[in-house]
């Protein structure tokens, strides 16, 4: 038998081929490894490639790793995006502690408030004896002019502390607010006029039949101090001994006012609330859920416990809203702040617990400084006074 000789392309195609099987045996069929190409090794898995591909790493398809300037790149994007994002977090940090810095007074500054309910009708201005009160008209912002009753000159030639009082339920407007109650509920504050505190009693926007837009613990705190300056113009009224009250919604705007100004010689709120959205739509009719959030904090005392601009007390019974009270008191560390939490009394009846002692000291104080409730009086023999 004849052996036949290789053809003439396969002898030229012999030394290609042992080359190729032998770069293939060595692994070196794809371009040698280059650390300035890649970063980190080859991938010499497929599982390897799909969890870098899964990681979002770049792959180099010529060498087979993950491409070195693509991985730069993308770090150099994330460590950036990651700096934006610590400096976004240091800004918001910032804004939220200057607005924790700022007093109740800074914060309304500028405010526009979308909450205005429309004034519906009323009830006429109710017409008290000509001896315990007269009418005098006070101007408030928004060009306002609001009325009020205050006690008449008692033509003594002397100057009288004074006190407003801002009633409870429908604080705007007034009905019969001078005749006393018994004990157990008695609203009308009478214990000051008894006293000789001169009194007043303001109305305020959208109260009464008034015609301007409540908007419900907001510009009524504009109308509380505008009706003080009411007040000391009057020339039987001393202007440094001019005090503040309120029971209810009324202690809860007194409060407010208290939070906004030191104007007054000491502010007595009974029974506030810590947190408006807890009154029910019958006093306050507003939704905040539909509004922006600023506008219920505005409103809420519990915000603003540390700007409390002048001495005031939170007064409520034992029986009362002492929830609140606890929350009010527990938030402020102010040394201008006495909390009272009356043994035996309940929302109502604390007023004429308080209010008799109270009148005597503001009748007698010489001046604001000299004023002064404590905790213990109004403590059963034995009790100790709440933190």
């Amino acid at each position: 038998m004849t052996r036949r000789r290789p053809s003439y392309y396969v002898l030229w195609a012999l030394p290609g081929i042992a080359l190729v099987l032998l770069l293939t045996k060595c692994g070196m069929t794809a371009p040698d490894y280059d650390k300035t190409v890649c970063a980190g090794p080859p991938l010499r898995t497929t599982a390897a490639r799909n969890d870098a591909m899964e990681n979002g790493y770049p792959i180099n398809q010529r060498y087979d790793c993950i491409d070195k300037a693509m991985y730069e790149e993308m770090l150099r994007r994330e460590a950036a995006a990651k700096e934006e994002h610590q400096k976004a977090v240091a800004e918001r940090e910032r804004a939220a502690a200057a607005e924790a810095a700022l007093t109740l007074a800074q914060a309304r500054r500028g405010f526009q408030t979308a909450i205005a309910a429309p004034a519906q009708e009323g009830r006429p201005l109710p017409q008290p004896p000509a001896n315990l009160f007269v009418r005098s008209d006070y101007a408030s912002t928004n060009n306002l002019v609001l009325p009020a009753f205050i006690t008449p000159n008692p033509k003594d030639g002397r100057k009288h502390p004074a006190i407003i009082w801002l009633t409870g339920g429908d604080t705007n407007s007034l009905d019969d607010f001078w005749t006393p109650g018994p004990p157990s509920n008695d609203q009308s504050a009478s214990a000051f006029r008894k006293a000789g505190v001169v009194m007043m009693f303001p109305t305020l926007r959208g109260g009464n039949q008034n015609k301007n837009h409540r908007e419900y613990f907001l510009g009524e705190v504009d109308d509380v101090l505008s009706a003080a300056e009411h007040l000391a113009r009057l020339p039987y009224v001393d202007p440094a001994r001019i005090y503040l009250g309120g029971h209810s919604t009324g202690g809860t705007l007194a409060l407010l006012t208290a939070q906004t100004s030191g104007r007054f010689s000491a502010v007595l709120a009974f029974g506030p609330v810590s947190q408006v959205e807890r009154y029910g739509p019958s006093l306050v009719p507003v939704n905040f859920n539909l509004f922006d959030a600023k506008e219920r904090k505005l409103r809420s005392p519990i915000h603003w416990m540390h700007t409390i601009a002048g001495p005031t007390f939170i007064i409520e019974g034992a029986q009362g809203n002492s929830e609140d009270l606890a929350e009010l008191c527990g938030k402020s560390t102010s040394p201008l702040l006495r909390c009272i939490a009356v043994d035996g009394a309940n929302h109502f009846s604390v007023l004429d617990r308080v209010s008799r002692t109270a009148a005597a000291r503001i009748a007698t104080a010489a001046s604001g400084a000299d004023f002064s409730l404590s905790v213990e009086e109004f403590q059963k023999k034995g009790n100790s006074p709440p933190e």
